[in-house]
Order: C-alpha cells, then structure tokens, then sequence
C-alpha cells in the first residue's frame, strides 16, 4: 500500500508531501490539485507499463549522462491511456527556479522509499516523454539501501490490480465494446469504465468472497448479483444482464426491476436513468478490488441522489477493509459524511481513513488534513471544507 506521495514541480506543487491510507478522500474547490494527485499516481503507472520505468526501479541513482548513455525511453510519459497531460510545459510548476527545470514523484512503500525524477528543460519542454535524470534505490525508512540485484523490491504499487476511473465515464447506450485484451487479459475497466459490460459478462458468475464487501441483501455471492444488490441501494428492485451480441465486437446492457406484481420487462440502459449506468463501473471496480490493489476514482457521486452517494462511501469503505486501496477525489459532503459514518459504525477504523482538504489559487496549493476519531468526528473544520450549507442557511435566516 501506499503510504505517502512526494510531488515536487508537479502542475500546481511546488512541494508536497501527502500521506495516504486504505481510504483517501481528496477535497477541495475546482482546479485546486485534487486531481493532480490521482494523475501523478497514474503517470507512475503508465510509464511503468510502456517501459518507461522498468530500467529504473533497482539502480543506483544515476545521472542523466548515464541515463541517456545506458537506459532508452525512460521517463514520464505524459500521454496514454491513463492520463494525457500534454506537454512538458503543461507539468512543470509555474513558480520552479530557473536552474531546477526537473519534477519529481516519490512514493512510500511500508518500510520502503522510491524516487523518480525527470528534466523539463527548455529542450524537453514540448515532448512528451520527460527524460529520466535519476532513479533512486528502494531506501528503508531508516535511510539504508534496501537490497538489491535478484533480492531488490520492486513498487508493488506499479503491478497490483490496478483500476483508474476518471469523471468522464460512460453514459447509456445501445451496445459497449468488447474487448477481449482489456476486460479479460487484464481485468481492466477502462479510464471511462467502457471497459466494464465486458468485464461483467465475463465474471458475472464470479464470485464475491466474504467480508466487507459481500451484500447481504444479495440473491447470491456471484458478482452480478452482489453488482446488482449495491445499485439496489441506489435504485431498489434493479438487475443486471450483459449479453454477447452475436456476430459483433460489442455487448449490451439491460436493466430489470422486481416490481409488486413481479419482474418487469429487460429495459435498456436509455430507458431507466444516467444514473444507475454512471455508476455501474464505480460499482465493479470496488466489487472487485482485492487485498493489494489500488483504485482510483474521480467523483464517484456524479449524477447519484444524496442518499446514494452515502452508500457509494459505504462501498468505498467496504473496499478498503477488504484489503483495497482506494483514494477518491470528491466533491460531496454526503461522501464525506458516508465515510465518517462508516468509522462510527466500526467498519473501518479511524486510521484507515486520511481526509485531505485542498486550497490554491492556481500557482500554489494548501493542505489542511483533518483527522477523523473513533465518532466520526474530525479534529478541524478549516474554512470552505463543506460549509456551504451553513453559510446559505445563515443568509436565509440572517
């Protein structure tokens, strides 16, 4: 698990320095960085798998003559599937000193420390693969050198299960692809979650194991029925089908409902609300996150009733005391609340959850982290940090 996140010339930080648990909630007004954070996670991730990474991850920290000498296309790629971030320019911190044109990413391992850091010089400005300038060896909390050669420790964050959701997920529709290499090869569901009919096709009959996540208001431990359980909180009745459409590289939704009378006719995904099909990837990813994996999620409350944006953090919680980590930007104090609920009742403990609070003016960014105890109650309440409601109703009775 990740336990702390360095950025240094990252976007808005200029230095930062974030620690991270089983569940993180990122808050803050707009363009505050929020999402920087899940971005500069994923560039880890998506220079790891186009190779960008790799070479680095057990040297000795080297400089960019060897690197450019003995190491090819290694660095940050700033496009591809994950994230597209531009440029070199669009990356680097606006206020950066003119002789330290380079970026940084560090991230905290257990008892582990790795370091990446690229140049973005006036040369390297307008690519998009910002060069390797050094890659550090894993260090031990204590400073030492941890092992290297065959016994060196790799990031695990960089090849666990691996799920990126961003805000922009799918909508309703008639068919979804179906792509054999994403959904099935690599259990991914795709940054928009188009990925994810696919996938529940797949493994609808897979089952959920016991524990935090199992429902048990569900039919059975197969994960359609456990999808269709926690959507049931949001909408109560519903059901999930994908089929295979026959001669075609697609697949179909359909929703049902259990009405007074009994089922309803299979409707299509136009037919019942945005909603329930915005969610639906928010759902199996959690669903089926497991002990070491990473999810990350970009306002998983979109286009939800109030009350189900409380359930979404139930579910969100779930994952993480099954074992999952998950950090998630939000903008929703019903999310907020919802996890603060969940610590309440027990069902993750008040260190399990790291709340974050962001405020910036575009070149810079604050911090404000309130800790949240035993009660669900937080230790602070900075300034902006879900108070509209309280500002208004004082207006309304002032």
């Amino acid at each position: 698990m990740i336990d702390r996140l360095t950025l240094h010339n990252f976007k808005a930080f200029g230095d930062a320095s974030l620690p991270l648990g089983p569940l993180t909630l990122l808050t803050g007004l707009n363009s505050s960085g929020k999402s920087s954070v899940l971005q500069a996670l994923a560039l880890l991730r998506q220079s790891y798998e186009a190779g960008g990474l790799e070479a680095s991850r057990n040297l000795p920290k080297r400089r960019r003559a060897g690197l450019r000498a003995g190491i090819a296309n290694q660095g940050f790629l700033l496009n591809g599937e994950l994230v597209v971030l531009g440029t070199g320019d669009d990356v680097l911190h606006e206020d950066f000193a003119e002789d330290e044109a380079r970026i940084g990413l560090g991230v905290d391992e257990g008892p582990y420390r790795y370091a990446w850091t690229v140049e973005s010089d006036v040369e390297q400005a307008k690519q998009n693969l910002l060069p390797l300038l050094d890659a550090d060896l894993p260090l031990t909390s204590e400073g030492a050198a941890a092992p290297t050669g065959p016994e060196a420790v790799a990031p695990s964050f960089l090849s666990a299960p691996f799920q990126y959701l961003h805000a922009d997920r799918i909508s309703p529709a008639e068919f979804y692809p179906r792509d054999h290499h994403a959904a099935i090869g690599r259990g991914f569901l795709g940054v928009r979650g188009e990925h994810t009919v696919n996938f529940l096709r797949h493994h609808a009959e897979d089952r959920v194991p016991g524990g935090p996540l199992h429902h048990r208001g569900a039919a059975s431990a197969q994960l359609r029925d456990q999808a269709a359980a926690w959507m049931g909180d949001l909408c109560p009745g519903v059901d999930i089908e994908a089929h295979t459409i026959e001669g075609a590289d697609a697949v179909r939704l359909s929703y049902g409902f259990q009405g007074s009378l009994g089922p309803t006719k299979r409707r299509r995904p136009g037919n019942v609300g945005f909603g329930l099909t915005y969610v639906l990837p928010i759902v199996v990813a959690c669903l089926t996150a497991r002990p070491g994996s990473l999810v990350l999620l970009e306002n998983p409350e979109a286009h939800l009733h109030p009350h189900g944006q409380t359930r979404m953090a139930a579910l969100a919680a779930a994952a993480a005391a099954q074992g999952a980590q998950v950090i998630m930007e939000t903008h929703s104090d019903h999310v907020i609340n919802g996890v603060r609920l969940a610590v309440k009742q027990g069902r993750l403990a008040p260190g399990q959850a790291v709340f974050h609070y962001f405020r910036g003016d575009g070149t810079g960014v604050e911090v404000v982290s309130p800790r949240v105890d035993a009660d669900g109650m937080l230790d602070q309440w900075p300034s902006g940090f879900f108070d509209e409601l309280e500002n208004t109703l004082d207006q309304l009775i002032g």
